[in-house]
């Protein structure tokens, strides 16, 4: 099998490290005032930015999300983002690179998939303080000359398990993922071949279940067909390929598995109600 090409521009752990050395699995970095990300582009690692105060926007997977006093933002590996802070916004930005991203992830306790659909948390008074002191008790070790990865690991462990709680006490649909591990499953599978596999039956065959049980899975928990969730990702890899790479609209009718430039357009346009040309050129 092929090893497809990734066409957005992918930003390393390394290329942020400012001289440290090369493979630091974590950094810590403070964001004061005006920032401006214009090009939407992805990183290869984790990143949570907890925000003590701000305004402006931040994008991901093309949805914008208002910046404010005391939220949680995450952008997982392999999302698009873009940001634009104002003047008097502060935040406390922790970037996880993959070695320690793996040893981290069990800490979130649901699947990240869940966490996507829901990336931008806000915070009470107390779980924003008990982030903050991880985020800053990370930052003075890593600032020592001799670091200790066994404590870096178990304080990263305890911001997951902390993230994780805020999320518990947010998330209207937490049980649905906890209870059913099927969903979690099938939102699994459906990143890893909804470019070839667009049938519900395929995947229901994956879990070992009928497609009408992972119909009724999806209504109960999401209010959403099985269908609709796997046109969704393949909704947004469409717009983070026409946004953030060079590719073609024909391309991008290649890469994503469509018959031909209508059959796309047609499924394009109706979801968003421009053709994919627009989408491209659209500020």
């Amino acid at each position: 099998m092929a090893i497809q090409k990734d066409h957005f521009p992918v930003l390393s752990i390394q290329e942020f490290s400012e001289g440290k050395t090369s493979g630091h699995p974590l950094l810590y970095h403070e964001i004061r005032g005006e920032r401006h990300i214009e090009e939407p582009h992805k990183h290869d690692f984790f990143i949570a930015v907890i925000f003590e105060k701000g305004r402006g926007t931040h994008t991901i997977d093309f949805v914008e999300h208002k910046v404010a006093k005391h939220q949680l933002h995450l952008l997982f590996p392999q999302q698009v983002h873009a940001w634009k802070f104002m003047k008097g916004t502060v935040g406390y930005q922790l970037m996880i690179g993959r070695e320690q991203y793996e040893a981290f992830l069990p800490s979130l306790r649901f699947s990240s998939a869940f966490y996507e659909r829901h990336p931008v948390l806000n915070l009470d008074e107390a779980s924003f303080h008990a982030l903050l002191y991880e985020f800053k008790s990370l930052q003075q070790e890593l600032g020592k000359k001799e670091i200790f990865r066994e404590l870096i690991t178990a304080r990263t462990t305890v911001t997951g398990l902390l993230i994780s709680k805020a999320a518990e006490s947010i998330f209207k649909d937490v049980n649905s993922y906890s209870a059913n591990p099927i969903l979690a499953r099938f939102l699994r599978l459906i990143d890893v071949h909804f470019k070839e596999e667009r049938s519900v039956a395929f995947y229901a065959g994956e879990l070992n279940i009928s497609p009408n049980y992972l119909n009724i899975i999806c209504n109960k928990a999401l209010h959403a067909s099985a269908s609709s969730l796997i046109q969704n990702r393949v909704l947004i890899e469409a717009k983070r390929l026409l946004k953030a790479s060079e590719m073609s609209v024909k391309e991008i009718v290649f890469d994503l598995g469509f018959y031909d430039h209508a059959n796309f357009s047609k499924f394009f346009k109706a979801h968003t109600g421009m053709s994919p040309s627009a989408f491209k050129e659209w500020q």
